[in-house]
């Protein structure tokens, strides 16, 4: 838990406590996981679209995905139960803050016509979404590696209580949120 520690130790939790007037380092809030979701419409045709996803999820997190599978069958999208959909990861401590920085720093700016993430994609509980159109512009993709561009959702789940709190902490952990 050495990158918890380094955060309570940082100028973003001071910088917290001025604006939200928090009595102790432990009522800043922080963020408690990462989730990156990536839904598979056509894998249920293809197969091999699974493996593919699977494979940039595991580069671009730095952790294996697991596999979701359908809960219902619904017969308009030609979906049976048990069949799979997605894959998704949940990131944690130091594995969490490195995918973080690297989303901030490397990726969101190698963005085409970039103007910054919309701010107003916060759930009313201080957890915040992020949907991404392709997997390219995280720099450990090959371009000439992959098969099919895919978009993905991220998730950053935060234990701050308002939506308020939780814009101001993404923003000094560097967010770029348009003005």
């Amino acid at each position: 838990m050495n990158a918890l520690r380094e955060y309570y130790e940082s100028e973003i939790v001071d910088a917290m406590i001025k604006k939200f007037s928090y009595k102790n380092k432990m009522e800043v809030p922080k963020i408690e996981k990462v989730v990156i979701n990536m839904g598979l419409g056509e894998a249920k045709e293809n197969a091999k679209a699974i493996e593919s996803a699977v494979g940039d999820m595991t580069i671009i997190a730095g952790q294996k995905p697991i596999v979701t599978k359908a809960k219902k069958s619904i017969a308009a999208f030609k979906l049976r139960a048990g069949m799979p959909i997605g894959c998704k990861v949940t990131l944690r401590g130091e594995k969490m803050y490195s995918f973080v920085n690297r989303l901030i720093n490397l990726a969101l700016p190698r963005v085409r016509d970039f103007r910054g993430v919309s701010a107003e994609s916060f759930d009313g509980r201080g957890n915040y979404t992020l949907g991404v159109k392709e997997q390219l512009m995280f720099p450990e993709i090959r371009y000439d590696k992959i098969d099919k561009i895919r978009g993905m959702d991220i998730v950053f789940v935060t234990t701050a209580k308002t939506d308020e709190e939780a814009r101001e902490l993404l923003r000094l952990f560097g967010m770029p949120f348009k003005k």
